[in-house]
């Protein structure tokens, strides 16, 4: 299943001038709304304000949401403020959606009204409306069971898009770990399948020391799994929610219990370990939280394009590069010449990678613009975050294996290179000096010749005292060097 935005097609003006409708009432007046939405008027005060991208709030979000609705309206219950034959009802038109139903009705425009306001209204209505049907009422009879008074009781856009935006993220980082740790595994299996590729190491994209190929695939699982630690960490930090503080985090409107008790509901609704936020006016005021997850994305994906620039740089070729790594052949790589295979799967993850940092600064510049007691663009926030989370969820395990499980060693070009790398000087240099093995390697370098062969040529060591410095633990630095050697 790919974890996608749902993309909206505009209705248009005829379209609509077609289709049957129902007038409701909302502070500013009445609307037509069309007589089979289950959204009402002020979802379609947005979809006509509102007209910006043709995406819809991602599933993870929609889900997030509809799971605190259902806590809201559980707990309300519980406390007494809301009857129980209006509350099972919003909670069974919850559940239904929490399994499938009803997604095409969350119609709201990712970039919308500041707050998500349309989009807190678009799920009230939607419940409402799905509630009042069950009964046989008609769509709109809102003094039966309505948005507000009762799906939104104890409830402001400005505590429950906040913490919609921790849990749809809590859900996205649960797949996401889970693609990462095969990533992981991937890189580390080739770590052990190439331990034995001796090749030259890079510095400056210069010929230095050796390595293995089998080091250099290791420290990719390495940085994977780093990056896999530092989003574990700053996840905890987003099990804080803010619900619970509706407007500006007094918890004004809501029962003595409703805050303790409506995020123990949740929890155990979306299985997360979520707790109320620590100081709920800090919580409605800044998003540094979302921020440093959004950052922990970042951090990944530039290791991520890291390696793909490297996997690209060892595999270039086949004759006027590298080619020390064979890549699978997944697409023909050109329209005109034929034969040519490209690094296409890397190619993709550099560009899902660079997407990521873009996102990235559209958190940054959104989570510096809170004002007082609310920042009013979260929408946008949790539009990028998610979007990060889900092209990642998507593409990683592809590339996985299609690219990573199929890499081969061209082990004949590892050895001819490392063999003609005037850096393997370095460990004569204790031996003949720094300036001599600088001779060497300049000489060596001009007539394309093994330093091995030159030194023997010049009669500055034995073979048998080459063959002991040359051996494989000293090139890869394994065993060290002491006084006899």
């Amino acid at each position: 299943m790919r974890e996608n935005n749902f993309v909206v097609s505009p209705i248009t003006d005829s379209g609509r001038m077609n289709m049957k409708k129902r007038r409701e009432l909302d502070s500013l007046g009445e609307k037509e709304v069309p007589e089979e939405a289950y959204y009402g008027i002020q979802t379609q005060r947005a979809l006509e304000n509102f007209s910006v991208s043709g995406l819809r709030e991602h599933p993870y979000f929609i889900k997030a949401y509809v799971m605190i609705k259902k806590a809201a309206a559980l707990t309300n219950m519980e406390v007494g403020f809301l009857e129980p034959k209006i509350g099972e009802l919003v909670v069974q038109a919850c559940d239904e959606v929490l399994e499938g139903n009803l997604t095409d009705q969350f119609v709201v425009d990712v970039f919308q009204a500041g707050a998500g306001t349309s989009f807190n209204m678009n799920v009230n209505e939607v419940l409402a409306n799905r509630a009042l049907e069950i009964i046989g009422r008609p769509r709109g009879d809102y003094k039966t069971i309505g948005p507000n008074d009762h799906v939104n009781m104890a409830q402001s856009t400005n505590d429950t898009f906040p913490t919609a935006m921790h849990v749809s993220t809590l859900l996205g980082l649960e797949k996401l770990f889970k693609v990462l740790e095969d990533l992981k595994e991937a890189f580390r299996k080739k770590g052990e399948e190439f331990a034995d590729v001796i090749k030259s190491g890079r510095t400056h994209l210069q010929d230095a020391v050796p390595v293995t190929l089998g080091q250099e695939f290791g420290a990719y699982a390495s940085a994977i799994n780093r990056a896999i630690k530092q989003l574990k960490i700053r996840k905890e930090e987003i099990e804080e929610i803010a619900l619970g503080g509706t407007a500006t985090g007094t918890g004004v409107n809501t029962h003595p219990k409703y805050r303790e008790t409506v995020v123990k509901k949740l929890s155990e609704i979306s299985s997360l370990n979520l707790k109320p936020a620590s100081d709920p006016f800090e919580a409605q005021q800044s998003h540094l939280k979302i921020a440093a997850i959004s950052s922990g994305l970042k951090e990944l994906a530039l290791e991520l394009i890291r390696i793909a620039n490297d996997l690209r740089l060892l595999s270039s070729g086949p004759t006027t590069g590298l080619e020390e790594i064979l890549l699978p052949a997944v697409q023909p790589g050109s329209s005109m010449m034929p034969g040519k295979v490209n690094p296409v799967m890397c190619e993709c993850l550099n560009m899902v990678g660079f997407q990521i940092v873009g996102n990235d600064l559209t958190v940054s510049l959104a989570v510096q613009a809170g004002q007082l007691e609310l920042n009013v663009m979260m929408p946008v926030i949790i539009h990028n975050v998610l979007q990060s989370i889900s092209i990642l969820v998507n593409y990683l395990p592809v590339f996985t294996t299609k690219c990573v499980e199929g890499i081969r060693a061209n082990r004949e070009r590892c050895t001819d290179y490392l063999e003609k790398n005037p850096s393997l000087v370095t460990l004569l240099s204790p031996h003949i000096g720094y300036l001599k093995a600088a001779e060497i390697a300049k000489e060596a370098l001009e007539r394309k010749i093994s330093v091995k062969k030159l030194v023997l040529e010049k009669g500055l060591l034995d073979r048998k005292r080459i063959d002991e410095i040359f051996q494989p633990e000293k090139l890869l630095g394994t065993k060290k060097r002491t006084h006899n050697d």
